[in-house]
């Protein structure tokens, strides 16, 4: 990184606010010096935890007062009408009047889509944004970009075509791929399969010259590595995203279980230590954590509300790879062209 980028925090949204961000904050900016981050919460409560790393008046730091916090189960409506002054409100408002480049927030994801959609609008010709993560993959990139996975419950065929250009477009930014594989995700590879909104999505998306198309993926090649973009609509993506965090604790859970039936079993764990370790790194959604929030005029990344400092770290990584693609612009160029 060589620019200087500014990137805006929710401090105080999450499962932990302050005790996980204040960490994150410290170890990032340690190997990003050209990085200036806007903390947003209390201010009191954060020089109180800044003071615990001594980095109070880091150069690289800067404190912004906001008053109130977006509670974890609190309604999208209720956020936006009575809490213009919360944390979250705060640091969108800062992308929005230039003074932050994004925005990274571990709140209340209804709350935050709803406020950035608020505050920022659309890209010209995005009628939604939608929530873009990677997951692990079997490919030469270990990961695969999944959309949406949660904003929009109820889509249209036009809807997905626009998930799959944006899906291409930053992929495309991050990877270097110049044509990354798109697919549609359905109960079945046959064209016959699916419902009403998946079969036009498929017409349009086959119909799209300038992006690559490869056609369905059912769920159990989401890992696959057969595309490098997968699309479908925010309630399956949301659904198919918990399951495979749910199965992914339920497998560690069982795994230290096993090893820890018997003194052999310890020792053939203690063994297996040197293959298992990368293994559980590289399926771990920590590594993962960071959902770009694409579509929209600015910014924000959404943390998962339950990481740990560690997490909370790699999607302020993922904000500055957003900022320096200057993932907006090339959406919004890539969107008029294609889909005029």
């Amino acid at each position: 990184m060589t620019k200087l980028v500014t990137i805006a925090l929710d401090a105080m949204s999450g499962d932990n606010g302050l005790d996980v961000v204040i960490p994150a904050v410290v170890s990032i900016i340690k190997k990003h010096t050209n990085l200036h981050l806007i903390l947003v919460g209390d201010t009191e409560a954060i020089i109180a935890s800044l003071q615990k790393y001594d980095v109070v008046n880091h150069p690289q730091l800067t404190i912004s007062c906001a008053s109130q916090i977006v509670a974890m189960d609190e309604t999208p409506t209720s956020a936006l009408r009575h809490k213009k002054n919360s944390s979250m409100r705060v640091a969108i408002n800062l992308v929005k009047e230039s003074k932050a480049q994004a925005c990274v927030s571990a709140g209340n994801t209804g709350a935050l889509m709803a406020t950035a959609h608020f505050v920022l609008k659309t890209l010209t010709g995005i009628k939604r944004p939608a929530i873009m993560s990677d997951m692990p993959a079997h490919n030469h990139n270990g990961c695969v970009r999944m959309l949406d996975l949660g904003a929009n419950v109820d889509v249209t065929p036009e809807m997905l075509l626009q998930f799959a250009v944006m899906g291409s477009v930053l992929t495309a930014a991050v990877t270097g791929i110049v044509k990354p594989k798109i697919a549609l995700l359905n109960i079945g590879e046959e064209e016959t399969k699916g419902n009403d909104t998946v079969k036009k999505a498929a017409v349009l998306l086959s119909q799209c010259e300038d992006i690559n198309y490869i056609g369905f993926i059912e769920g159990n090649d989401i890992f696959a590595g057969i595309a490098d973009v997968i699309v479908c609509d925010g309630f399956v993506g949301n659904v198919a995203l918990k399951a495979m965090e749910g199965v992914t604790k339920y497998i560690s859970r069982m795994a230290k279980k096993a090893f820890r039936r018997s003194f052999l079993t310890k020792l053939a764990g203690a063994c297996a230590l040197f293959v298992l370790k990368p293994l559980m790194k590289r399926v771990n959604p920590e590594m993962y954590n960071g959902a770009n929030f694409i579509g929209l005029k600015g910014i924000v990344i959404k943390s998962h509300g339950g990481v740990t400092a560690k997490g909370f770290e790699q999607a302020i990584e993922r904000a500055i790879i957003a900022v320096e693609k200057d993932v907006p612009s090339l959406i919004e160029h890539e969107v008029t062209k294609l889909l005029g």
